[in-house]
């Protein structure tokens, strides 16, 4: 066999997982995310040699603009955003297959023009690619963007082999549960389920993929992993960003529909799920689907309510005054939006029956922060009863997703001395102190996996509706209720008090990270 001499780029997959020839179209080319995540992602995966040998990159946008000046803004993006320095040499190798097309989202001739350019593309080539279609736009076009794909023939490219047609959805899928149904529709009428990769950049975080690996891979855990054993689950997700700019989007989305619905059920989801037959991506989704579908209904209303909804004042973040939610611009200083949720969920199933799931996320809080918090039930005080001398705390399994990728067990030990004192330790694991620091970012992990096709890390159209299904009645609700219910919190604190009455009724606490 002829010995391959190319440069390592070019070799591509040969000693990885093997995507075939690949044509990446972005749509939203000019946009933040193909800027700060998409373009650097590429960019990481060809520095790692994971793109296939002959990759392509086309950037799709309303503007016109050259593809020299395509490739000049792209390399500008790497400089900037990527984890790792731009090295010309292989950045030279990419940019020369990198191309623009310029079009409306709803000119079905702009799209010809985009399958007649990866047609020459194949033809120079001598030999088929796959296309991969990456929706990166406001969802008001995705749409006329996922029919115009269909209606140009592009969606049935190599229907039957290897390089068939991919496309990948950024969220949301829809605003709630017959908008997602409606889009789940839309994209049905022009592609197969296995062609489509609904993308959570959660997902493809180390630590929650982590969790699949804490669970079924380590025998001291997925035992003690029910009922019997852990007395409640929290999830957090905070930001101590405020809505910035982006305050009229937010007027339309709230915290539960930007974070809650998406990111956080798909944390909960994992955490909770029965055991996959196997890794295969249609078992986990499976799983998760299933998961999904057994959370009881939320109470909502003023006696007894799952969910607390609130939105941020004036505060403190960092020792700087920031302003409240209705201050900010863009924003009705008549606001109804949320931007802070707690729910209190139950799941009826065999395995998490009595145990109560704990969900908060918002924005202006202390801290930055996502993470996963098993607690477990405390053991019989029988040896070590509670007094000045045994400060005893319950065993919590926790894994932090942002901004440290890590897990912290937390632990009752005997303080050094002559006395017998207990303290509560931590034993901590953090990626950057085990593996280095440079840790692959999610979009890289998600890309790599849509090229290759495996489905593991994206959302299931089912997954979508399971999940609205839970949220739409309450959104409903807010609706007709107005402003009322709705709860404040001072900017830099971590929620409102009404959150913490969630907890205070099964005789629990909120974290505090």
């Amino acid at each position: 066999m002829a010995q391959d001499n190319r440069h390592p780029f070019l070799q591509g997959l040969s000693k990885h997982r093997g995507a075939p020839p690949t044509v990446i179209t972005i749509f939203g080319a000019s946009g933040d995310l193909c800027k700060r995540k998409l373009v650097p992602a590429i960019y990481n995966l060809a520095v790692d040699n994971l793109l296939p040998a002959d990759f392509y990159l086309i950037g799709y946008g309303r503007k016109p603009m050259p593809d020299a000046t395509f490739r000049e803004l792209a390399s500008e993006s790497i400089s900037k955003f990527s984890r790792r320095s731009l090295n010309t040499e292989i950045w030279d190798r990419i940019e020369q297959n990198t191309y623009y097309c310029s079009g409306g989202y709803d000119e079905l001739e702009a799209f010809k023009n985009l399958s007649a350019k990866i047609e020459s593309i194949e033809k120079e080539l001598g030999r088929d690619v796959q296309s991969v279609f990456y929706i990166s736009t406001p969802p008001s076009v995705f749409e006329p963007i996922i029919e115009n794909i269909g209606a140009a023939g592009l969606a049935i490219r190599h229907q039957d082999s290897d390089k068939h047609t991919k496309v990948v959805v950024e969220k949301p899928f829809g605003k709630d549960l017959e908008s997602a149904r409606h889009l789940n529709r839309v994209i049905g009428h022009v592609f197969q389920e296995r062609q489509v990769y609904r993308i959570d950049h959660y997902l493809g975080k180390e630590t929650v993929q982590d969790l699949l690996v804490q669970r079924f891979a380590n025998s001291i855990f997925e035992p003690l992993w029910n009922r019997q054993y852990v007395e409640c689950v929290q999830i957090t997700v905070a930001e101590s960003l405020g809505v910035g700019t982006r305050g009229g989007y937010y007027e339309q989305s709230g915290a539960t529909r930007d974070m809650i619905q998406n990111h956080t059920m798909q944390l909960l989801a994992l955490t909770a799920m029965e055991p996959p037959v196997s890794l295969d991506a249609e078992a986990i989704r499976d799983e998760k689907v299933k998961l999904l579908k057994a959370i009881k209904p939320l109470r909502f209303g003023y006696e007894n309510s799952d969910v607390i909804r609130a939105q941020y004042t004036e505060g403190l973040i960092d020792g700087e005054k920031v302003p409240g939610y209705k201050q900010e611009e863009g924003v009705s200083p008549s606001s109804e939006t949320e931007t802070f949720g707690a729910f209190r969920l139950n799941i009826s199933n065999w395995r998490w029956e009595g145990v109560p799931f704990y969900l908060r996320s918002g924005k202006r809080m202390a801290r930055r922060v996502t993470e996963i918090a098993i607690q477990f039930k405390r053991p019989p005080s029988t040896l070590f009863s509670e007094n000045e001398m045994f400060n005893l705390e319950s065993n919590t399994l926790t894994f932090q997703i942002q901004p440290d990728e890590g897990s912290t067990v937390l632990l009752n030990a005997k303080i050094p001395g002559l006395q017998t004192r207990t303290q509560p330790v931590k034993m901590h694991f953090k990626y950057s102190a085990t593996f280095g620091s440079n840790t692959p970012e999610a979009y890289e992990r998600l890309v790599l996996d849509a090229m290759i096709g495996d489905g593991t890390l994206f959302i299931r159209g089912d997954e979508t509706e399971a999940s609205w299904s839970l949220i739409t009645p309450l959104h409903e609700f807010w609706a007709s209720e107005k402003e009322r219910g709705m709860e404040n919190y001072v900017s830099g604190s971590w929620g409102p008090l009404a959150a913490d009455r969630l907890l205070w009724d099964n005789g629990h606490e909120w974290r505090r990270p």
